[in-house]
């Protein structure tokens, strides 16, 4: 038996500028998705999920292309994907636990998708670097469960760094690690609002991005995608676009510079800084990406409010998930009990919340 273990993740700053070719600021976390996998003499692979009753069961090779809804396509997709690519897989079984809570941001598919991976490539004797399994990852995503997401969420699974943030050119691929200051903490607050992406809105946002690339290309020919628009140019050309396309284009043509802008406060430890470029970000998904909602907003407006908070945003895709702000280490427990009391007092839900640290990205556990 071999054990594997795939990290959750954060994002500091930058969503929504994956898929349009920008820049944002992930980490992985020590919450993880830990898989146990022994091997099979036939070649069918079983996985069985600690939180889900079904186990599911596949041949190799000429895997079932057809997704079934559930969370085993995650596993699925990526046997289909790694087969498409040449990639002859052996019968594994596999057992998986995992930390991290579904549907809250923290980015459980893409551990899972990861995780898959590194367990059936080892039983099947292949190697792969880090940013081609990245690659691989995310196109089981975007075609095999439906989600157009880009990048962002398997990079920083398999390449995190312990106690360094990730800078990253969601074009090039190229990634700048960046300390996090010692005095800072992440602290992570579920809404204990589920998202579901995959349900279209998420989808919808990139179709309106794109729309907004194809009319400004009529005065700006040289572009390819967002990530190559300055907000003076968007501003330049607004008459142009439909009003709801302009604000999801302000957000991520925004949203790249503060990303740009928060990196280089951590550089210089300015988290004061750092903390207002949050802030701004989740204005920018409330109002122009119109991502954000209630619970969310009620979230980070009392975490706001705390002392030593530095700044919090909502964090990942939007509807629901999580908020994340960074907070001085010496006023962690009290930010903890203050925002989880008066979140049950605004909203009567009582939230989880996870304090986290930056950790390395994805591999096998070897036992000592």
């Amino acid at each position: 038996m071999r054990l594997f273990r795939a990290p959750g993740r954060i994002n500091l700053i930058g969503d929504h500028t994956d898929y349009n070719g920008g820049f944002a600021m992930p980490a992985a976390i020590g919450i993880a998705t830990t898989l146990l996998m022994s091997p099979r003499q036939d070649q069918c692979v079983s996985a069985r999920a600690e939180h889900f009753s079904e186990t599911i069961t596949f041949q190799v090779g000429p895997a079932d292309r057809t997704p079934q809804g559930a969370w085993g396509d995650y596993v699925r997709g990526i046997a289909v994907v790694l087969e498409a690519a040449g990639y002859r897989l052996r019968g594994a079984d596999l057992f998986i636990q995992s930390e991290i809570p579904l549907g809250a941001g923290l980015s459980s598919s893409a551990a899972l998708e990861v995780a898959s991976a590194l367990a059936m490539l080892a039983r099947s004797g292949i190697e792969l670097d880090k940013l081609t399994l990245a690659r691989l990852c995310q196109r089981a995503e975007n075609e095999f469960v439906g989600v157009r997401s880009g990048i962002l969420d398997q990079l920083a699974v398999c390449m995190g760094r312990s106690g360094y943030a990730m800078l990253l050119d969601c074009r090039s691929l190229e990634i700048e690690y960046v300390a996090i200051p010692e005095r800072a903490a992440l602290v992570v607050c579920n809404s204990m609002v589920r998202r579901a992406l995959a349900s279209g809105e998420y989808n919808r946002r990139r179709e309106e991005c794109e729309k907004g690339v194809q009319r400004l290309s009529h005065f700006l020919p040289e572009i390819r995608q967002l990530r190559d628009v300055s907000l003076a140019e968007l501003n330049r050309y607004r008459a142009e676009l439909d009003p709801i396309i302009f604000r999801r284009c302000r957000h991520v043509v925004s949203e790249n510079q503060r990303t740009l802008d928060a990196a280089e406060a951590l550089r210089n430890e300015d988290v004061n800084a750092f903390g207002a470029f949050m802030s701004a970000s989740h204005e920018s998904l409330r109002d122009d990406y119109q991502v954000s909602c209630v619970e969310l907003d009620a979230l980070v407006e009392i975490a706001t409010g705390q002392p030593g908070v530095y700044g919090s945003r909502m964090m990942g895709g939007g509807f629901g998930g999580c908020i994340i702000s960074i907070v001085d280490k010496t006023s962690v427990e009290s930010f903890v009990t203050n925002v989880t009391k008066e979140y049950v007092r605004r909203m009567g839900i009582a939230c989880d919340t996870y304090v986290c640290d930056a950790a390395d990205g994805a591999g096998e556990k070897i036992s000592k």
